[in-house]
């Protein structure tokens, strides 16, 4: 299994007890949908390690597990690394919603200015998430909100949007002068 293959789960934060328990920070919106969880892998020196555990509490994103056949000491030197999950295994989202991975590449057009680039990535930004998109070799950011998306058609590969107002209009002028 490749990284590019598979969605950061979360991080392995510090060691819990003495029985090779492991605090994980699961970076996800619904962390109850992982109570189950027995599996995933984690990310080594860039590869990916399959590991089993059983989550013992779950309280808010923070979850204790044991893992399998693992001591305190092996357990420790996990800290810090990356879980991670295949793709396959994000439940498939509808209308308007997505995940940032699926939109990469994306047409975007906009309600005024009509087709105004592809989507390059979508920056995770902390305050608020933006949608990258080139224009010819121009940058034009446009915040991800639900206000703004319009409609997303995964069958044609375009995002729909109304851009807050003078926001292309700024990038227009830009791109002209």
């Amino acid at each position: 299994m490749e990284i590019d293959e598979c969605y950061n789960l979360g991080r392995i934060t510090k060691p819990w007890g003495v029985k090779g328990q492991l605090v994980l920070f699961l970076d996800v919106d619904t962390p109850e949908d992982y109570r189950e969880l027995d599996s995933a892998f984690v990310e080594e020196k860039g590869r990916l390690v399959p590991y089993f555990f059983h989550i013992d509490q779950l309280n808010g994103n923070r979850a204790v597990a044991t893992f399998e056949d693992m001591t305190a000491d092996e357990a420790a030197r996990l800290v810090g690394h990356d879980l991670y999950l295949p793709l396959s295994l994000l439940p498939k989202l509808e209308g308007n919603k997505f995940y940032f991975h699926e939109v990469v590449g994306f047409d975007m057009v906009d309600s005024q200015y009509g087709p105004i680039g592809k989507l390059q990535q979508v920056i995770d930004n902390p305050a608020q998430p933006l949608f990258q998109i080139d224009n010819q070799g121009k940058e034009i950011l446009v915040p991800v909100i639900d206000q703004v998306i319009d409609r997303v058609d995964r069958d044609k590969k375009t995002i729909f949007i109304t851009a807050p107002n003078g926001l292309i209009e700024l990038y227009m002028g830009e791109m002209n002068s």
